[in-house]
């Protein structure tokens, strides 16, 4: 008999368009775990209602998350892409959470402490619980791994103690949400302009969308920060310039790289050339994906099927969890 696959669940913001960072960071691993693992990756979509109550783009939104997703290599027929509002158990494993989770703990949160400073007159219930409802996302599917960044460790440190809360108050119905990515460090994708790294919501104009159009990836390279070019053989890269490298290491090839490390060490490097052969092999590797989201984002049948098949097969897998749960916690009463 087959072994069953382990699980593997994350979400994804319908906010924001995804970026170079997004891609290698995360939505790459993604199209690798969906061959070796049973995947249900989620539009997070009721979370976007905790900071954006103005809901007119949402729809248009998670088109467009799905579409860049898809067109990125993830396979609807391989995983579940789906909703989070299409899956009713979400919100009904979260009232159950909600009962385990305590105002003190959920007030310390780092991302809570954020959002009450960004937006002091929007301090909602829905904000504070934010890490319980996430949680609730990540058993549902009794998953094993969480594929997530530094900056939701806490997060998921949290949903192991909720999971371990409840398994101690009624009884071992889930197993411990572990983080999980391919190779020990994350790809930090560097912004353009030498800060940092890529953001949907900072420098716009220091990061690549995968959306941008050929023109503006170019005008965006060119605009890197650059200096006049080391005067000493073998000497070291300021992190400006190491990031130009590190941008070159994602999309070209191993000759074009091995040519501007060799100038940079012979003190002959025109970083001219350089950021056009970066440019070039930008627009290279970005205009397929925008194409190829452009046009599934104008199919809304395929997109709604997308969806209700996502939708079917999370619900599978949360209706069996629920059971569990109600049957635990002694709520089934006939």
């Amino acid at each position: 008999m087959e072994k069953r696959k382990e699980i593997v669940m994350s979400g994804i913001r319908p906010t924001g368009f995804l970026h170079l960072g997004n891609y290698f960071g995360a939505v790459r691993n993604y199209v690798r775990m969906q061959e070796d693992f049973e995947c249900y990756f989620m539009v997070a979509d009721l979370h976007s209602l905790t900071t954006h109550p103005d809901t007119k783009e949402l729809k248009a939104n998670v088109h467009r998350v799905l579409a860049e997703n898809i067109a990125c290599g993830l396979d609807p027929d391989k995983v579940a892409l789906y909703c989070q509002s299409h899956i009713y158990e979400t919100a009904e494993l979260y009232l159950y959470l909600n009962m385990l989770a305590y105002k003190g703990e959920l007030e310390k949160t780092v991302t809570f402490k954020d959002k009450v400073r960004q937006h002091p007159d929007n301090v909602n219930a829905g904000l504070l619980t934010y890490p319980v409802l996430q949680t609730a996302d990540i058993i549902l599917h009794r998953a094993l791994y969480v594929p997530v960044g530094k900056d939701q460790e806490q997060h998921l440190e949290m949903a192991r103690n909720f999971a371990n809360r409840f398994n101690h108050r009624y009884g071992d119905v889930f197993p411990e949400p572990q983080a999980f990515n391919y190779g020990s460090e994350l790809v930090k994708v560097p912004s353009l302009d030498g800060v940092g790294k890529m953001s949907k919501s900072e420098n716009q104009y220091a990061t690549l969308y995968l959306s941008d159009d050929d023109e503006l990836i170019r005008k965006k390279v060119m605009k890197a920060k650059t200096d006049s070019g080391p005067t000493v053989p073998g000497s070291p890269k300021p992190d400006y310039i190491e990031n130009i490298f590190l941008l070159m290491n994602l999309v070209s090839s191993e000759e074009v790289i091995k040519k501007f490390e060799e100038d940079y060490n012979q003190c002959t490097i025109r970083y001219g050339d350089m950021k056009k052969q970066l440019a070039e092999d930008m627009v290279n590797f970005i205009s397929p994906i925008r194409e190829k989201a452009e046009s599934i984002r104008n199919d809304e049948r395929y997109l709604q099927e997308v969806m209700e098949k996502g939708a079917a097969k999370a619900r599978i897998s949360a209706k069996a969890t629920m059971e569990l749960v109600r049957e635990a916690i002694g709520l089934k009463y006939f």
